[in-house]
């Protein structure tokens, strides 16, 4: 255990994943070593405040993954929130510091997520105008995506093969108090090479030895009003001199106590190293956004203190007061500061890039 170590609860290190995500109508919650086999959180007894019979309207399921490249970052996802389906893909590029973006809804009844990661299991979307696919092989580490989307002005296609570079990010997270109430927010994220091609408006762009890619699968019952904040990069890092895989994740949610159960961490080559909680600062708010914000991202022991330069960002914002209001941004730009590891070891991250999400829910 490094220096920094004494900031991370043991409620962090990985246990052993047993078998079943929810067991008895109970879901288990911690951090674990691998793939779930089954994840039914339709069979949690009174996830929510709502009639168990209203379970599968109130259950935001998803699958997404962001491809970083030389000329821009890619965002798929296939998303199922109960009451309808989405797909989702954004693109930014870095070289003109452009967010291209296409949004399609469907009926949840024709959003398939799949059922775990595991054996060639499939997460599909298909519409008039778009389609994306993943097949998960993630006991072998590989997953494979595909996808296109179409509007009137702008066109993208894509297809990318993905080996994992690192150890798996798997949290079940409590939104109440266990002991009242078993409702989780689960989520696997994994750090990937990425080998492949995207078009956008007739343009191919290939990947290269350094393309990199995080798969995340997201399952859960988020509370009536919900908001969380995220920030990754991915890549190569370089710090006096030394050159190492690197990416990190670190959210903030309505986890009931942030110090033993968050996702915030760092991945390296067959490793990765914990975070602490975290806290977001912007300026201005995303909703003021114009043409450039900057957001700070500091823990309480100096182990995280970035600076995100927000360049552009996507905007989602429905207000179907009857159904979901939602105001969610994606943001794109440069890193500056420093991420620590538990030894103490400072990354510099002047130069990297940068991707968050701002996204506040009125269920």
């Amino acid at each position: 255990m490094g220096e920094y170590s004494k900031y991370i609860s043991s409620v962090r290190r990985s246990l052993p994943t047993p078998k079943d995500l929810v067991t008895d109508g109970k879901c288990v919650f911690g951090t674990f070593d691998k793939e779930f086999e089954t994840m039914e959180l339709l069979k949690i007894k009174n996830p929510t405040s709502a009639p168990d019979f209203l379970r599968k309207y109130k259950l935001t399921l998803w699958e997404a993954a962001e491809v970083h490249f030389d000329e821009g970052v890619l965002l798929a996802v296939a998303c199922d929130m109960g009451i309808f389906g989405m797909n989702l893909h954004v693109f930014y590029d870095k070289r003109k510091k452009k967010v291209y973006s296409w949004t399609t809804n469907l009926k949840s009844k024709d959003t398939v997520i799949a059922p775990n990661l595991l054996r060639g299991s499939i997460t599909e979307v298909v519409t008039p105008v778009s389609a994306l696919r993943y097949v998960n092989r993630f006991e072998a580490g590989e997953c494979e995506m595909k996808g296109h989307h179409h509007d009137r002005t702008n066109h993208i296609e894509y297809e990318f093969k993905l080996q994992r570079l690192s150890k798996p990010s798997v949290v079940s997270i409590p939104f109440a108090d266990p002991a009242v109430r078993h409702r989780p927010l689960y989520t696997q994220k994994d750090f990937f090479t990425a080998t492949g091609s995207l078009t956008l408006n007739g343009e191919t762009f290939h990947t290269t030895e350094t393309s990199t890619a995080v798969v995340d699968d997201h399952r859960g019952y988020y509370p009536r009003r919900a908001h969380y904040d995220w920030l990754t990069t991915m890549g190569v890092n370089e710090t006096n001199g030394v050159k190492k895989w690197f990416a990190f994740n670190l959210t903030r949610n309505q986890s009931i106590d942030q110090e033993k159960y968050n996702e915030n961490l760092i991945w390296f080559k067959d490793a990765t190293s914990l975070l602490p909680p975290v806290t977001f600062h912007r300026n201005p708010e995303t909703m003021q956004f114009k043409d450039h914000a900057v957001w700070e991202v500091k823990d309480d022991h100096d182990m995280v203190n970035i600076t995100f330069e927000v360049d552009d960002i996507f905007r989602m914002i429905t207000h179907a007061k009857l159904f979901v209001n939602i105001e969610y941004f994606v943001a794109f730009g440069v890193l500056k500061g420093y991420i620590r590891d538990e030894d103490g070891y400072k990354y510099i991250l002047d130069g990297m890039m940068g991707m968050g999400e701002d996204k506040t829910l009125l269920l």
